[in-house]
């Protein structure tokens, strides 16, 4: 028994429509392939399936670039004048664009400017007027960033300054330490005269001064 006829038509679910272009595409494929090998002939397939992916066939014996020149020159047709003719308007497009850009630079400088006329130097004046407010806003909000950076660090080395003068103060009221004039130098040293087991931390002895004022100084 023969199989029934199929109604050519969409087929409507997608799982069963992308398994009947896979199956129908190799076959096809296959049948190109027999072709190219039985009678020698040159055949290109090119297929993109409902989402959008390619698949395709090229006889071994030929180029995909060939292919084409062939036809063009089988068929009487240009497949790309119209596409070299875009490409070549886009080319001039963006020439003019960059000559324009590199004309409006070289007069931002200064030069290029004979045969302005009093308008156009007017519009420049203003753009470059317009170009040095931007600048300097930046230069001043970048000296503002960095000023308050720079104050911040000011601030914590302050902090750490305080902080090492309340250490050694307390270190100083401490029973076990006292201070020795030694020599126009104050020299931290444990009362029972163990000094030699801690480094020794001097400050300078100003004349006239007191225990204070080193401090502040410190």
């Amino acid at each position: 028994m023969g199989r029934g006829k199929i109604e050519i038509k969409k087929i409507e679910n997608t799982t069963n429509r992308q398994v009947t272009y896979s199956k129908r595409r190799n076959g096809i494929f296959k049948k190109a392939q027999e072709l190219t090998v039985l009678c020698d002939a040159k055949v290109s397939l090119i297929m993109f399936s409902s989402t959008g992916k390619l698949h395709e066939f090229i006889s071994p014996t030929i180029t995909t670039k060939s292919f084409f020149d062939e036809y063009q020159k089988t068929a009487c047709v240009d497949l790309w004048g119209s596409h070299y003719e875009k490409m070549q308007e886009n080319y001039r497009r963006l020439k003019e664009i960059n000559n324009k850009l590199r004309r409006e630079i070289r007069q931002r400088m200064g030069e290029d400017l004979n045969g302005m006329k009093i308008k156009e130097l007017q519009a420049l004046e203003e753009k470059m007027t317009s170009s040095l407010d931007l600048i300097r806003e930046r230069k001043c909000r970048v000296i503002k960033t960095q000023s308050e950076t720079y104050r911040k660090k000011v601030r914590s080395l302050e902090q750490q300054h305080e902080n090492l003068l309340l250490h050694l103060k307390a270190k100083i009221e401490d029973p076990l330490f006292g201070l020795v004039d030694n020599e126009g130098d104050y020299e931290i040293a444990l009362a029972n005269e163990a000094n030699n087991l801690y480094p020794s931390l001097r400050l300078h002895h100003h004349h006239g001064g007191s225990f204070e004022d080193l401090l502040r100084l410190a």
